[in-house]
């Protein structure tokens, strides 16, 4: 559907495309950014990505910029400037960049061909991975003449709906490809012994792999036990730090790892086309999720693997998560008072602060259980109160604490710190006001110094007194966007929560029917939840490999009553067939398309 989508947007015709994992989405925004005068902007949530496609582009010598989290202030003024003067065809940016006073003080120098929306399921309060800060983007409309292209993989119809109208579509404008992976077999296996399996799966099929688990804590013990077991096998979670994580990847990526065994942090953005095997540990909490997921397997189009494990545990544990994952609203509103106490923050004070949020510590001071109040923290999210930036790498930020006249004659403790601080003052500005956030590596370049002994001479430089310098860290943020409310004042809707809370549920019993199927096509199933309606059973999966002789039987059976009953319904049809077997009406499609029965009468 590429061509078709471009086709679209080269009309200026807004778009939303729904193309399956691998289905080259990137190709349908970058040819026509590239045939239009003007700097696509590109908006994101994901920075490896951002950072791949901003390198990719660079190598055929097409001009792309990015900014994002982590970035100085001086590097993203620099990216601003070129975006609006440098005769750049790209610009990335993460969501809560488009609220800066940077990029509004810049947005209306540019010349915008078009507004990318990537992974735009974001977007939709209905959607399984919903984030506030997408929002925004609809508030480009009213500021930037440009269309809108729009994509994602995963999509219910409700959800397509929900993104077109939240971004402003001129009129609606939907293209979906076939959500079909003809290469890709699922398996479902219900097992007790879930390590003996994927140890089975591991040994028997070749090449790399991705095994998804539900904790950090159980990613390592299941690396751990499959590098015992002989695999080249690592752990990957946003627990880690920015270089270790990069680290892992690029092994995982270069083949030095064959088994990347992660949460759900893994794998959005990965361009690894030869995968071979995704196998789920522990049971996703929605099809999205789950189709997203396994989709990262044969991207080549080779034979591939999804396999997903599962037992009555799991069953247990996903009715908990719905009980969990929505505690009252009475609840929900003091957790909002309680997160202002823990900061200290008096009423009608603290809009615009950035929070460095430790859950551990807040449930502690509050006699708190864990799980319900990270629930209620984001479900506030969801309401608008905060955004929040989970396993955030919080860049170094240093303040210069003396006079800039008496800097000059201070007797510094370190034979580089006068390099240091010399690059620090010509590349960041406010350094004498505020905290700043710097980039280690491009400061420690430009002092032809490592990193770590930047850091020695920053921590000198701040022992005595010279500077007040924050380390680096790796932490959770919450960003609040308005003063605190009084008691009574925090909105929170009692139909938007029913609503969310029973979409929710929708997903998880989608999830449940999934593993609990007997009689259909996993392949069918997923579809059928996408609204794809009419798909033919794969023949690779668990069901049909299974059922093969059952479909043959069938198929013999449909002949007979085809022949018997000429210009037959679809109804009648189900009538004989529908309560007997979920397979009867892919069966008799294909025969069909094989022009064995004549079609149905509408």
């Amino acid at each position: 559907m590429q061509e078709e989508i471009i086709a679209d947007a080269l009309s200026g015709r807004d778009v939303l495309a729904i193309l399956p994992t691998g289905g080259g989405k990137s190709l349908c925004f970058q040819i026509p950014a590239l045939m239009k005068d003007g700097i696509a902007l590109v908006v994101t949530p994901l920075i490896a990505l951002m950072k791949d496609q901003v390198q990719n582009l660079r190598e055929r010598g097409i001009k792309a910029l990015a900014i994002h989290a982590g970035m100085s202030q001086h590097e993203v003024e620099l990216s601003l400037n070129n975006a609006v003067y440098g005769d750049f065809k790209f610009l990335y940016l993460s969501p809560e960049r488009l609220n800066t006073m940077a990029f509004k003080a810049y947005l209306g120098s540019m010349n915008v061909s078009y507004i990318v929306v990537d992974e735009a399921h974001c977007i939709s309060q209905w959607g399984y991975d919903f984030r506030p800060d997408y929002l925004r983007i609809g508030e480009l409309r009213s500021q930037v003449q440009a269309p809108v292209i729009a994509l994602t993989a995963t999509a219910t119809p409700d959800v397509a709906r929900d993104i077109m109208d939240r971004l402003r579509f001129r009129e609606p404008n939907l293209t979906i490809s076939g959500f079909e992976r003809e290469n890709l077999s699922y398996i479902v296996r219900e097992s007790q012994d879930k390590f003996g399996q994927l140890r089975s799966i591991c040994d028997g099929v070749q090449g790399s792999g991705i095994v998804y688990v539900r904790s950090r804590v159980r990613a390592k013990e299941i690396a751990d036990l499959l590098s015992r077991a002989g695999h080249s096998a690592s752990f990957y979670h946003a627990g880690l730090g920015a270089l270790e994580r990069a680290a892992r990847q690029r092994d995982w990526k270069e083949g030095k790892t064959r088994i990347m065994v992660c949460t759900n942090a893994f794998g959005m953005g990965i361009d690894k086309a030869d995968v071979r095997f995704v196998v789920h540990a522990d049971l996703p909490e929605s099809p999205e999720a789950y189709f997203q997921e396994a989709g990262r397997a044969g991207r080549d189009g080779k034979p591939s693997w999804a396999v997903l494990l599962w037992n009555a545990t799991d069953l247990q544990r996903l009715k908990q998560l719905e009980r969990v994952s929505f505690p009252s609203l009475e609840y929900i509103a003091d957790i909002y008072q309680k997160l202002h106490v823990f900061f200290q923050i008096p009423y009608e004070a603290g809009a615009g602060r950035m929070l460095k949020f430790d859950l551990e510590a807040f449930c502690k001071q509050f006699s708190l259980q864990r799980a319900s109040a990270w629930y209620a923290i984001k479900y506030l999210e969801r309401e608008g109160h905060w955004s929040i930036a989970e396993d955030t790498d919080v860049p170094t930020r240093v303040k210069i604490s003396v006079d800039r006249q008496a800097l000059y004659g201070v007797d510094l403790p370190d034979s580089v710190a006068p390099v240091v601080l010399e690059i620090l003052m010509r590349s960041y500005t406010g350094l004498f006001s505020y905290a700043s956030a710097i980039d280690d590596e491009y400061v420690a370049r430009r002092a032809g110094i490592t990193v770590p002994r930047l850091h020695e001479a920053l921590y000198l430089l701040s022992i005595h007194h010279i500077i007040r310098y924050i380390p680096a860290d790796h932490a959770t943020i919450i960003f609040l966007e308005h003063a605190r409310l009084e008691p009574g004042n925090v909105k929170l809707s009692p139909e938007r929560y029913r609503l969310l809370k029973s979409a929710y549920g929708s997903r998880l019993e989608a999830m449940a029917g999934y593993v609990q199927e007997r009689d259909e096509c996993r392949s069918c199933y997923l579809l059928r939840y996408f609204g794809q309606e009419k798909s033919s059973p794969c023949g690779r999966c668990d069901i049909c490999r299974g059922g093969a002789s059952k479909a043959t039987e069938l198929a013999g059976e449909l002949r007979q009553w085809v022949l018997k009953h000429p210009g037959y319904t679809l109804g009648q049809a189900s009538a004989a067939f529908g309560t007997a077997s979920k397979q009867w009406l892919g069966v008799l499609r294909e025969l069909i398309d094989r022009k064995e029965v004549p079609p149905y009468s509408e």
